[in-house]
């Protein structure tokens, strides 16, 4: 048991971060496809979520690593402050984390690897860059955009994914976890030319 309770406060060598709002409200959102994400990687891992701070949590193991998935309970818009008292209690770093967001300037169902840039108009990647006052942060984009898009931005990232698309989400979510996967065993670098290509 003492093992165990050891490996629980050893810090993560990576800290896997999905954006999304909590609540039975928001959980088919498009802004949801971070949690999304990582809900689907901890199932397949046998990973179970508890408490932390002001955050869900979920310790795996990928590629011998450990790994600690995160959903922010914060809302989207202060999704930051949340990774502020995580880095504290993990004794982590912002390039640790690996952000897995929603991306309107991505068609939906698409997958791009980016190594740091700004937020791109997304108010919770906002959020995080600002309160962690740096933009070199790795982060999985997964598309969400339409042609034409919707005149109401907001009102659209808080729609549902509609049920006749679910087969491509469920691809894009299969998708994204295969990133996160190549993120933590094989590289930032490498995982870019697999899915930037």
């Amino acid at each position: 048991m003492l093992q165990d309770r050891g490996a629980e406060t050893e810090p993560p060598a990576r800290i896997v971060v999905g954006l999304g709002n909590p609540g039975a409200r928001y959980a088919r959102t498009r802004h949801n496809a971070g949690f999304m994400a990582l809900e689907a990687l901890a199932r397949e891992l046998g990973g179970a979520w508890c408490m932390g701070p002001l955050s869900r949590i979920c310790r795996i193991g990928l590629g011998g690593a450990r790994v600690l998935l995160v959903e922010p309970l914060t809302y989207m818009n202060l999704s930051g402050e949340a990774l502020v008292g995580l880095l504290s209690a993990f004794r982590r770093e912002p390039r640790d984390l690996l952000l897995v967001v929603d991306d309107l300037n991505l068609p939906f169902g698409r997958i791009r690897i980016r190594e740091r840039g700004s937020a791109g108009g997304h108010r919770g990647l906002e959020s995080v860059l600002r309160c962690l006052n740096t933009e070199e942060i790795v982060r999985v984009r997964m598309g969400i955009g339409e042609d034409p898009m919707p005149e109401d931005k907001a009102e659209f990232v808080l729609s549902d994914f509609p049920q006749h698309a679910q087969a491509e989400l469920d691809a894009m979510i299969l998708r994204a976890g295969n990133a996160i996967r190549s993120v933590v065993s094989e590289g930032v670098s490498k995982t870019m030319a697999m899915f930037n290509a």
